[in-house]
């Protein structure tokens, strides 16, 4: 898998503009993850993204953007698609113990080839369930998803799959997304403003915590 070598300048160029030290190494398996996405998507319809420079921005780097908030070691990337932003975490931080959690059998399908293409099968597991049938043996650090679902919802599972001092990373586009939701009682729910290099529209992170 070679992609063209402006996509690597422009991952480059992000990354580095979002403060984050990546290997050339994580750099190419990002871009070999994209080479993946694009030749599943044109069966899968995997992602409404489809131009090479726009899925560096709309996805590497929109899901680099919220790795400063990940906290600890063990994450879960609930409705995680086509990987977004689980595998792309995974890859850029070695540390990361990630479950990739989805309902649908063609998403679960691509992240399972991803997963063994790009060598993560020692820290990324692949769980075929809904959200709400999900029992984990352990709780997370960090539970993350990617405008998957509704806020509400992740916040009212949020309690139930965090560990002691962990978060739940929402997503989103719009900031009044998370205006009415109330959290939790011993939680506390605040809204931070996400940058993503190159990226015009407003993105945000809906962050819950125990208080």
């Amino acid at each position: 898998m070679s992609p063209a070598p402006d996509l690597g300048t422009d991952l480059e160029a992000g990354t580095t503009a979002l403060g984050l030290d990546l290997g050339q190494g994580q750099r190419q398996a990002l871009l070999d993850y994209l080479a993946l996405l694009a030749r599943w998507n044109r069966a899968y319809n995997l992602t409404a993204v489809r131009e090479p420079a726009q899925m560096v921005t709309r996805h590497l780097l929109d899901c680099l953007a919220v790795a400063p908030l990940v906290h600890g070691a063990r994450v879960l990337d609930v409705g995680s698609g086509a990987g977004l932003p689980g595998i792309i975490l995974a890859v850029a931080f070695p540390r990361l113990e990630v479950k990739l959690l989805d309902a649908s059998l063609k998403r679960t399908r691509f992240l399972t080839h991803a997963v063994r293409e790009l060598g993560l099968g020692a820290r990324v597991e692949v769980l075929r369930e809904r959200l709400e049938t999900h029992a984990p043996g352990s709780s997370y650090d960090t539970v993350v998803s990617r405008a998957s679902l509704p806020l509400p919802a992740l916040v009212a599972a949020a309690p139930a799959l965090l560990a002691p001092g962990g978060r739940l990373l929402a997503m989103l586009g719009r900031a009044d997304a998370a205006g009415e939701v109330a959290p939790p009682p011993g939680y506390v729910l605040r809204l931070q403003a996400l940058d993503v290099p190159g990226l015009a529209a407003t993105r945000h992170a809906a962050i819950l915590e125990a208080t």
